[in-house]
């Protein structure tokens, strides 16, 4: 499980469209594109699919190349080489004229930790622990699974943190591109074990 608590700033890619979900209430729904700085100094655009409650009479106010900023909750699905960002916002409000491009919340994640712990120490000589773990979703044909890189400063490695460990972390989250691909990394601000329940994904 990775759901993201998130204020976005970007550009809407297409017009917004009216929908219905399978409860019969009607909301809309449009791209919106995010510029993103990649590790190589070169910008790439991620696209995040908003959407929010609401009938077609308000889509007017959603136009093609307009700049806002929307405030909600994010949900990541990995589908093969893709990943989509899906966001569910309860705030839109046009973007200030020197907002920048941005994804910014904080991040809950659900899931293993990989094989890989490091314990480092930083300039000041203060130890922090670096690991990546992974949450996987039941699909159809299996599992499909996403990686995030945790960063845990001022503090030492915890004892359970084990490779293959269950962890349930949240901390600030942060969207990088690397290879024309979004990069996944959180500062945690809380870690702790995870304890699965029966047929839950993230085991």
């Amino acid at each position: 499980m990775i759901k993201c608590n998130v204020t976005v700033c970007g550009t809407i890619g297409r017009e917004a469209a009216s929908r219905t979900g399978k409860e019969g209430k009607t909301f809309l729904s449009f791209p919106l594109r995010v510029a993103i700085q990649g590790k190589d100094g070169q910008s790439e655009t991620v696209e995040i699919g908003v959407s929010r409650d609401g009938g077609q009479d308000e889509s007017a106010g959603y136009r093609k190349g307009s700049r806002i900023e929307a405030t909600g909750t994010m949900y990541l699905k990995r589908r093969g080489e893709r990943l989509y960002f899906n966001l569910f916002a309860d705030r839109i409000v046009p973007a200030a004229a020197d907002a920048a491009d941005a994804i910014e919340g904080e991040m809950s994640f659900r899931g293993k930790a990989g094989k890989n712990i490091e314990e480092r120490k930083d300039k000041n000589g203060k130890p922090y622990t670096v690991f990546s773990a992974f949450s996987a979703e039941k699909t159809e044909d299996g599992f499909e699974y996403q990686w995030v890189r945790f960063l845990c400063f001022d503090r030492g490695r915890e004892e359970w943190l084990q490779p293959g460990a269950r962890v349930e972390v949240k901390g600030a989250m942060s969207v990088a591109v690397h290879n024309g691909k979004p990069d996944l990394s959180c500062r945690a601000e809380e870690l702790a074990p995870y304890v699965a329940e029966p047929d839950n994904a993230n085991r």
